[in-house]
């Protein structure tokens, strides 16, 4: 082990060796399986009841923030710590990652799938931040600190940091997922209505190879035939824009996450988006030349079934709520209703062929 983090005193890297097969076996398990940690639900238990749970996670992060840098820095030059403040950083290591998986599992499901989805990916980012440096620190030499080491170390403080970027409840969960869909359909749209600008080439950015010169590859290029199919996934394409966009709009302005029914109401809207905007990436990488007329209509498929059979039990619920008078204007049915009045018109107009002018009226 010349020439890399390994003490003359064998208890000093094996504890050091220890924070890291720990974090490997159960770091991911500790944000991967609803057992809950007893002994630290217990002496945690006091704060967590007298504080903000947002507060308390906040606390967390920053305290693992700390940590990272006091592990990365113990390793960053010689003399190498002592064998009892190895172990002393080991713990805290442990701790710090231990109180940070509890806050998230204090946070109840009642609050949304979407929320603690979120919550979890910060949670599981930080571990593996923690692991990466770890396992840097074992494998860098102790002459100075490396580049890879102030990486490593970076990364779990940017990940510690996104805890003041997560969105507080179950409503800013979603329309963040959402805008984050929307972004992939609209790359997706452009990119594809560029490609058709530029002309018959779709290619025609990519330089000529110096071999063989200019690329006289017909299948580079789109036919006439292919354009017509095109026409029509384009307009697909937009409706599944313009239905996401409109469904966002919807959830700023009316979603609410002041009950179960309402919380469970935008989950299923951020499962609806998180179908479409895949489906629309590979209808998109499908319509490259050579075109597969095959291939277009099979990806095709679960943009036409997501926009129509996906929210079809959604509009069946919609008409089991209208004859509730009590219903006010930011209740779920409203919102349903709101983003039906889009959704369904444009599910019956993007069939080939293409309605343009019901897609021209919806998808301005």
């Amino acid at each position: 082990m010349h020439g890399t983090n390994a003490p003359g005193n064998f208890s000093l890297w094996w504890g050091l060796v220890y924070v890291f097969v720990w974090l490997g076996c159960n770091g991911k398990q500790v944000v991967g399986s609803e057992v809950l940690l007893c002994s630290f639900i217990f002496y945690l238990s006091f704060f967590l009841f007298s504080c903000s749970h947002w507060i308390f996670l906040g606390q967390t992060f920053q305290v693992t923030s700390q940590e990272a840098t006091k592990l990365s820095l113990a390793f960053s030059r010689p003399p190498l710590p002592s064998a009892e403040n190895c172990r002393k950083l080991s713990e805290d290591v442990q701790n710090a990652i231990l109180a940070v998986a509890t806050v998230y599992y204090w946070l109840p499901k009642g609050q949304g799938t979407t929320l603690r989805k979120m919550v979890r990916d910060a949670t599981t980012e930080v571990v593996e931040g923690m692991i990466q440096l770890t396992d840097t620190i074992l494998n860098a030499p102790v002459e100075s600190l490396s580049q890879e080491q102030l990486i490593s170390t970076g990364g779990v403080w940017e990940a510690c940091e996104q805890v003041s970027n997560l969105p507080r409840d179950n409503q800013a969960a979603v329309v963040s997922a959402m805008t984050s869909c929307l972004g992939v359909v609209k790359d997706a749209v452009e990119e594809m209505e560029h490609a058709l600008v530029e002309g018959q080439d779709p290619y025609g950015d990519i330089m000529e190879d110096e071999e063989l010169g200019f690329r006289g590859n017909r299948d580079t290029y789109w036919s006439e035939a292919d354009r017509q199919l095109l026409s029509s996934c384009m307009g697909l394409m937009k409706a599944s824009k313009a239905c996401l966009k409109k469904v966002l709009a919807a959830v700023k302005a009316h979603g609410k996450a002041d009950s179960p029914e309402h919380i469970a109401q935008l989950d299923d809207l951020a499962d609806i988006a998180n179908e479409i905007s895949p489906s629309v990436d590979e209808l998109a990488l499908s319509m490259y030349p050579p075109v597969n007329p095959l291939a277009v209509r099979l990806n095709d498929k679960p943009c036409m079934s997501t926009i129509r059979g996906r929210l079809g039990a959604v509009s069946k619920w919609c008409c089991g709520s209208q004859h509730e008078q009590s219903q006010e204007l930011y209740t779920g049915s409203t919102l349903t209703l709101l983003c039906l009045q889009v959704l369904l018109p444009l599910a019956l107009a993007s069939t080939f062929p293409v309605n343009f002018a019901v897609l021209q009226l919806f998808g301005k």
